[in-house]
């Protein structure tokens, strides 16, 4: 029998390592592990160091993600998440116990669960411009807040690279810019429109921050959480709303930020290579939703390839011993 502990052990010591895996990476895979392991400590009635690989076959895996979409409420990118995860383990596995050959082809074998596809949620101009105007920007906490959201809708960064900028991540000279580095490690740089750029430095000078300081710091300086970037758009939601009423139909979350920039360039006409440049996409394939999601897009694209059809008109004789016989 093959022990489980130390192949998860190794599996992140050693090859999450090596991957040099994000930390967002490695947190999600150590949570998926973790209902995991107490799934099957309540289904085996085992505790988690005493457990098998074999314990964790295609029967058992299987278990598990009904357990997460049905009993725990996960949505199927959530399921197919955590069972990327699982592949990931057991593609290490294959490679340090070769004698569970045919147990770690089962698992590998289990395929993605299909999702209908849906609509990507983004705001229009009125909307945006409501939400903005909803920070109180005579406290501190209300420019920040103000100054955060801009920046989200402005640059489309992901909440992981927002809240990650320091300072000195603001290049606020000619051709002012954000540096982040996001998925896969991957650096960009991200331009910044002259009014927003003022704001910012006024920012960063009245706080007399230093380079290594938080860009957008809570209230005791340190970097602010996913969570708390939630509860701060969820903060100034009821006021937007009261000043745009279309915002009370949308869900709006941190990631519908993002959308909204992406669309927004799309509406100006930039291409969709230039946007995925912009959002930090490996491809296109991930930019192409957003065509999708442009209804006004494809009216125009319509009203450019609709066929003329020709005016039916009534005929109408032309000499008066004809119009004589056509009003029998």
């Amino acid at each position: 029998m093959t022990s489980l502990a130390p192949i998860l052990q190794g599996f992140f010591t050693e090859r999450l390592a090596q991957r040099r895996c994000s930390p967002n990476t490695v947190t999600a895979y150590r949570d998926t592990f973790r209902l995991l392991l107490l799934h099957a400590q309540q289904q085996l009635g085992r505790p988690p160091s005493a457990l098998d690989l074999t314990d964790i076959d295609s029967t058992f895996v299987g278990g598990f993600l009904d357990h997460l979409e049905h009993e725990r409420g996960n949505s199927i990118t959530t399921r197919n998440a955590r069972l990327a995860a699982v592949h990931s383990l057991f593609r290490y596995a294959a490679l340090r116990c070769p004698e569970h050959a045919l147990l770690i082809q089962r698992v590998l074998a289990i395929p993605h669960k299909r999702r209908d596809s849906t609509q990507v949620c983004f705001l229009t101009r009125p909307e945006t411009d409501a939400l903005l105007a909803a920070p109180d920007r005579a406290t501190p906490l209300g420019r920040r807040d103000h100054l955060l959201l801009l920046i989200a809708l402005q640059t489309g960064l992901r909440v992981s690279e927002l809240i990650a900028l320091t300072c000195a991540d603001a290049v606020l000279g000619t051709g002012a810019h954000l540096r982040c580095t996001g998925k896969g490690r991957k650096q960009r740089c991200t331009p910044l429109t002259k009014p927003t750029a003022r704001l910012l430095q006024q920012w960063i000078t009245h706080r007399q921050a230093t380079p290594t300081d938080p860009l957008f710091p809570t209230r005791t300086g340190q970097h602010l959480s996913r969570d708390a970037v939630a509860d701060l758009l969820a903060k100034h939601l009821p006021a937007a709303t009261a000043t745009c009423p279309t915002l009370a139909t949308k869900n709006v979350t941190p990631h519908t930020l993002r959308h909204s920039a992406a669309m927004a360039l799309l509406q100006a006409g930039i291409d969709t290579v230039t946007i995925a440049l912009w959002l930090g996409h490996a491809n296109t394939k991930s930019t192409d939703i957003y065509l999708h999601a442009d209804l006004a897009l494809k009216e125009r694209a319509l009203a450019r390839t609709a066929l003329h059809e020709p005016h039916s008109t009534r005929y109408k004789p032309t000499d008066s011993l004809l119009a004589f016989l056509e009003n029998l």
